[in-house]
């Protein structure tokens, strides 16, 4: 969703902070500064997690404040505000929608749903494949599709692994650990294809931190889409844990089956701190320059140490080791530093996240 869309969407819900005892959003503007961390020396970097270093936003603290007090009633009537307004933000209604405690509880719903029958799941390799764990583990046999050697998704392949047994096809997009992105007009005719032959599962995680737009708008016709989507990346919100999908409303009444009262499955605080930060258009912005900053000087001086890297679209870099001559981890550790691992063992792949421009100097020279 482009900025000036947002500006429009915020312009026509009609559900207002101010029903929630929240602060006006006016005074917040562009010119805000954003906090980063100090004192490199003792504070731990964190670079492993794909966080918002810059979160949350004012208007999310003042919320998860003004919020603490209402912690002995259950939640349901703030979830659902918060459900209705991102169901609008979405084109959709209500019924198209399930709240989560974070996507990963959603991934975790799909893969129990789709195991329902016996079967098998395709899933790229390597994307954000924790969930298949649970999905084996309620039987499904897991077929692993390799990316491309620009680390794309190999959609043609995927499709052709397609087969009477198939319960579930998962595409993380922007992909992770990758960063990289599918082709809009591509992917809208593998889902189209794929889901008239099984259930199709589209992570958008990381959606926000490019220009591209969701594939919500297909929800209406299309019975076999989920569409995840969390506020723990760009909303700066992890710990808060609130994600939420996007499917049908006949199938959607499906998934729902398995939860048992879905209403409550957030807390007041959360809810409280995700709606606010739904208005808070001036922060998301601003992180997401920031974080295009900070990742184009990573980039260039991670070329320049001859470690080579996949053109990102997130808040985060995949780098290949395999021409740099030190001890890639051991730097971090000797710099408090927190990053990931080797996904790859071909080629060494790696991936790290995206901190403020002052933590992205501090790593560089930590490498050199």
């Amino acid at each position: 969703m482009e900025t000036n869309d947002r500006r429009n969407w915020l312009k026509q819900v009609g559900l207002g902070i101010a029903g929630f005892g929240l602060a006006s959003m006016n005074g917040y503007g562009s010119e805000t500064i954003l906090p980063e961390y100090k004192n490199h020396n003792n504070v731990p970097i964190l670079l492993g997690s794909n966080e918002n270093p810059y979160g949350p936003s004012e208007l999310a603290k003042k919320a998860i404040l003004e919020s603490l007090s209402k912690n002995n009633r259950y939640g349901m009537n703030i979830t659902m505000q918060l459900a209705e307004s991102l169901a609008k933000k979405n084109g959709l209604s209500k019924n198209n929608i399930l709240m989560s405690p974070g996507s990963s509880a959603i991934l975790d719903l799909v893969a129990q749903f789709a195991s329902l029958q016996k079967g098998n799941f395709i899933t790229a390799e390597p994307t954000f494949n924790y969930w298949g764990s649970a999905a084996e583990a309620l039987g499904l046999n897991k077929i692993s599709i390799p990316l491309t050697r620009d680390k794309q998704h190999d959609l043609d392949a995927m499709f052709a692994a397609i087969d009477t047994n198939t319960q579930l096809v998962y595409v993380c997009n922007p992909n992770n650990p990758t960063g990289t992105l599918c082709d809009e007009s591509e992917l809208r005719s593998f889902v189209k294809k794929a889901t008239e032959k099984t259930l199709v599962l589209l992570d958008e995680a990381y959606l926000e931190f490019t220009d591209q737009n969701s594939l919500s708008d297909m929800l209406t016709s299309n019975q076999n889409l989920i569409i995840t989507k969390t506020f723990s990346k760009i909303y700066g919100l992890a710990g808060a844990r609130v994600g939420y999908a996007l499917a049908n409303e006949n199938l959607m009444r499906k998934i729902k089956k398995l939860r048992t009262w879905s209403g409550i499955g957030i807390g007041v605080v959360s809810s409280s701190a995700a709606l606010a930060t739904l208005y808070d258009v001036d922060f998301t912005e601003r992180t997401r320059m920031l974080n295009q900053k900070a990742r184009a000087y990573t980039i260039k001086q991670l070329e320049q140490l001859n470690i080579k890297c996949i053109p990102s679209y997130t808040n985060f870099i995949y780098f290949s080791l395999a021409d740099y001559t030190h001890d890639f981890f051991d730097k971090l550790k000797k710099a408090n530093i927190t990053g990931t691992r080797v996904y790859e063992e071909d080629g060494q792949w790696s991936r790290i996240s995206i901190g403020t421009m002052e933590e992205m100097k501090y790593f560089i020279r930590a490498l050199g």
